[in-house]
C-alpha cells in the first residue's frame, strides 16, 4: 500500500475552484485517487475534498494543518515532494481565501478514549482497532472509573484512573491534559463518558473531540434521554455521534441513525436497542475523522463519502 495525501478545502465558491486545485496537483506530479466537491448555495461557501498517492506506505511525513501551525511536518521521502506542494498550495490558498487542510497516511492519528462505567462503545472501539477497520493508534484509555481496566489490559493498552469529583474536578482535568500531551493526542473520544468537559478543554481540541449521545438529537438531551423518550411514547429512537463544543450536546453533528419500536418496549428495551445503536454511530464517525473526511463549518459538517 502506498500513503496518501487528503487536501480538504472551504471558502467562498467562486468559478474555476475544482480547476485552479486539480491544475496545481497536475503540475505537481499528483495521481489523484479520489475527489469530491460540494457547495453550499445558500451561503455561497465550497468545499472539497481530494485524494492522492504520495509515496510508499513507510514514509516520514508529518500531519500539518495548513496556515493553522499545528506542528512542522518533515520531507516526505517518496515520490511526491509533499512539502512543495503545501508551499505552493499556501499561496493559491490566501488568493482564494482558503481555509484547508493536508494531511499524510504516512502518520497514524493517535486516539485517546474516554470512558466511565458503560463499556459497549470501548469494547466496539478497540474491537474495530484491533481489526485495522480504525487505521489509528491507541496510546491510553483514560476513565474516572476502574471497570474498563481489565479490557484495556486485554488489548494492551495503558489505562489511566482519573476520578472526577466536584472538589477536584479542574485539578482531574489537568492532569487529563497533561496525559494527552505527554502521548501527543490527536482525536479524543468520549465514549460515553459521563462528565462534562471544561470550556479550556474543548478550546484544546477543535473538531477532535467526538462524543456518541445517546439520543437522536436535538431531542432528548440530557443524561437520561431514553426514559425521556419513553415517556413520551416516542416510535423511534435514536443515537448521535457529534464534535463537542462548550455547548452540552450541541456541537456539529457527524453520523446518527433510528431504530423503531412499540408501545411494548420498556424503558429497559430502548437501552438495550440503542447500545447497538451508540456502537455503530460512534464507530461510523471516529472512521470517517481518521480517514480526513468531515469538514465543520457554522454548526454543521460536510462529511465526503
Amino acid at each position: 500500500m502506498k500513503s496518501t495525501a487528503v487536501l480538504l478545502i472551504d471558502c467562498p465558491d467562486r468559478r474555476g475552484l475544482v480547476a485552479r486545485v486539480s491544475g496545481l496537483l497536475y503540475e505537481h506530479g499528483a495521481n489523484i485517487l479520489h475527489a469530491d466537491q460540494h457547495q453550499d448555495h445558500e451561503l455561497g461557501l465550497f468545499f472539497m475534498r481530494v485524494e492522492w498517492g504520495i509515496g510508499p506506505a513507510d514514509g516520514g511525513a508529518l500531519d500539518e494543518v495548513g496556515g493553522r501551525g499545528n506542528r512542522p511536518a518533515d520531507a516526505f521521502d517518496g515520490n511526491f515532494d509533499l512539502d512543495g506542494f503545501r508551499a505552493a498550495f499556501a499561496v493559491l490558498a490566501r488568493e482564494l481565501n482558503m481555509r484547508w487542510q493536508l494531511t499524510s497516511s504516512a502518520r497514524r492519528p493517535r486516539v485517546a478514549i474516554f470512558c466511565s462505567q458503560y463499556l459497549h462503545c470501548v469494547a466496539d472501539l478497540l474491537h474495530r482497532s484491533s481489526t485495522g477497520e480504525l487505521d489509528c493508534e491507541i496510546p491510553v484509555i483514560v476513565s474516572n472509573h476502574r471497570e474498563v481496566e481489565s479490557l484495556s489490559g486485554f488489548y494492551g493498552i495503558p489505562f489511566e484512573y482519573l476520578p472526577v469529583t466536584a472538589a477536584a474536578k479542574a485539578e482531574s482535568e489537568a492532569r487529563q491534559m497533561a496525559l494527552l500531551e505527554q502521548n501527543e493526542i490527536d482525536l479524543v473520544v468520549l465514549a460515553r463518558y459521563m462528565q462534562i468537559l471544561s470550556p479550556a478543554f474543548v478550546a484544546r481540541y477543535p473538531a477532535a473531540i467526538i462524543n456518541v449521545h445517546h439520543s437522536f438529537l436535538p431531542a432528548f438531551t440530557g443524561a437520561r434521554p431514553y426514559h425521556a423518550a419513553h415517556a413520551r411514547g416516542v416510535k423511534l429512537i435514536g443515537a448521535t455521534s457529534h464534535y463537542v463544543t462548550d455547548l452540552l450536546d450541541d456541537g456539529p453533528i457527524i453520523e446518527q441513525d433510528v431504530a423503531r419500536i412499540s408501545h411494548r418496549d420498556q424503558v429497559e428495551d430502548l437501552v438495550a436497542r440503542g447500545r447497538d445503536l451508540e456502537r455503530v454511530v460512534l464507530a461510523r464517525a471516529v472512521r470517517w475523522h481518521l480517514d480526513r473526511r468531515i469538514l465543520c463549518y457554522g454548526n454543521k459538517t460536510v462529511v465526503f463519502d
